[in-house]
């Protein structure tokens, strides 16, 4: 609202401006030339104001639509949802079997949904996929295993999700301890399965000016 009558008083500004350069500079301008361009302006004013209640309606919509959309992946999918400075983090109920880096039929729809929300909302976003895996084992192997698991969930959105495979990176964590959901839970079997698992991160702050505006005003 505060850019609406910024842009009114901007233009209404340019009203006066317009009118004293006309009698300054013209003399011998007649009442009705001069009532003609003063109408002239307002109706530009008029013009003007029309677009921008249009841009800033169809900014509210597109931000009420993301609002629900977010709304829906969270109840839908049981997904948790983390904003940062300049980015989200979803935390997303993808896990992995015992000492496996093999992503699971049943977790694909959660991450066809997710990409489904970047190319519509987010589609220059730089998004981060984070792997993570659970304490047995050695801390190398277990940090070699959480990244090939985010590299598994990048190919995935790369071939499945229609995302540029260049605007996805992945990182492990490996078996960092302030980062396990179950502290000290590990396998074998589905034990520590929480903890075995990734995150996926949009930064919006990379992405075009539309949905960062969208995203500021969603807090």
């Amino acid at each position: 609202m505060a850019r609406h009558w910024t842009s009114r008083n901007t233009v209404a500004a340019g009203m006066v401006a317009a009118v004293a350069v006309l009698a300054a500079c013209t003399p011998k301008v007649t009442r009705d030339e001069f009532n003609s361009e003063v109408a002239k302006i307002r109706t530009e004013m008029q013009s003007g104001d029309q677009q921008l209640g249009t841009r800033v309606d169809s900014l509210g919509g597109r931000v009420s639509a993301l609002e629900q959309e977010l709304a829906a992946f969270k109840s839908e999918y049981n997904v948790s949802i983390e904003k940062m400075k300049g980015a989200m983090k979803f935390n997303v109920p993808v896990h992995f079997d015992f000492n496996e880096a093999a992503l699971r039929a049943t977790d694909q729809p959660v991450l066809d949904r997710f990409a489904s929300v970047v190319q519509e909302y987010y589609p220059n976003a730089v998004l981060t996929v984070e792997g993570f895996a659970d304490p047995a084992g050695s801390r190398v192997y277990n940090q070699d295993l959480g990244m090939r698991r985010a590299e598994a969930v990048r190919d995935y959105l790369s071939s499945n999700g229609n995302l540029s495979n260049a605007s996805i990176r992945t990182v492990s964590y490996g078996e960092a301890k302030e980062r396990q959901v179950v502290p000290g839970a590990e396998g074998p079997g589905n034990a520590g399965i929480e903890n075995r698992r990734v995150a996926l991160v949009i930064d919006y702050a990379s992405a075009d000016s539309t949905a960062q505006t969208d995203q500021m005003s969603l807090r």
